[in-house]
């Protein structure tokens, strides 16, 4: 494991030569000797939060997982005072968990995105 300087990725990526650790998450195929793309993201107490595993001609979207690095980030830090709808960006509005989102993130989440507009203008 390396951490990539000047890279612009403030955290540590992984590099797999021998299948050991694809081996561990079951993304090995054993009978063409290699990986299929994958990445996991893991929090610091070794919890997997989130994976995504791809075929080999379809890349992936390192945007998109520092986005959700950053949500879990936001998310562990609230301990669980606030969650991240789908799309959540940085500097959007969260939602607080609750029965009262069961059936209404989308009309709940709306109204955040209105309020927080509303106030940052």
């Amino acid at each position: 494991m390396s951490k990539m300087i000047g890279k612009d990725i403030p955290f540590p990526m992984l590099s797999d030569q021998d299948g050991s650790i694809g081996k561990m998450y079951g993304i090995y195929d054993e009978d063409k000797g290699v990986e299929t793309r994958g990445r996991f993201i893991i929090d610091p107490d070794g919890i997997v939060q989130g994976f995504e595993v791809l075929t080999p001609p379809v890349g992936r979207n390192v945007s998109e997982t520092i986005r959700q690095i950053k949500a879990f980030q936001l998310v562990r830090k609230a301990k669980g005072a606030e969650v991240t709808p789908a799309g959540w960006k940085p500097g959007k509005a969260t939602l607080k968990p609750g029965t009262d989102l069961v059936g209404n993130v989308w009309k709940v989440w709306k109204v955040s995105q209105a309020f927080c507009e509303f106030y940052r203008n």
